[in-house]
């Protein structure tokens, strides 16, 4: 079965056995793109979120015929280097990985979170970010996500000014 889907800006197109595989394995081993983790296959830690059509999802349950003409849009699409996305910069500044394993699902969480509640309480992140840490880092990345809302604020306070 073919399924046609918009991952990180480009139109993909993918031959599946079986249209419920998970999305986690199209995007890994089908389009390559690694930064998307495999943590629990149960849909509970979070290690594998993405964003479908700009909500975060957890790939690992979710069929890839759901993903059918949607925009997918994985860390790697997020952000690059030259231009990170603020999330991606928080992170950096704040210093939050340890073992890093985990990140890349908390950071499409938060940014999924930041495009919903630009300027997230302390209760709004318990509430949201629900992701598992083993290495427990959620101080560093809680002080990320706060730095996060504010470089976001910039950037738009910034893009206002240059129109």
């Amino acid at each position: 079965m073919e399924i046609s889907l918009t991952i990180n800006g480009m139109i993909k197109t993918v031959n599946v056995e079986d249209e419920n595989t998970p999305l986690l394995w199209i995007v890994r081993d089908l389009l390559d793109l690694k930064g998307t983790k495999f943590g629990c296959g149960k849909a509970a830690c979070g290690a594998c979120t993405l964003h479908v059509d700009d909500e975060a999802v957890r790939s690992c349950s979710y069929p890839v015929k759901f993903a059918e003409g949607k925009k997918v849009t994985t860390i790697e699409g997020l952000g690059d280097r030259e231009n990170p996305h603020p999330v991606q910069q928080a992170w950096i500044e704040e210093i939050v990985p340890q073992c890093g394993y985990c990140q890349p699902g908390f950071m499409m969480a938060t940014a999924a979170l930041l495009k919903k509640v630009p300027h997230p309480t302390d209760e709004d992140i318990d509430n949201n970010i629900i992701n598992v840490c083993r290495c427990g880092t959620y101080y560093r990345m809680r002080k990320a996500i706060h730095k996060a809302a504010k470089l976001q604020a910039e950037m738009s306070t910034n893009e206002s000014k240059e129109i």
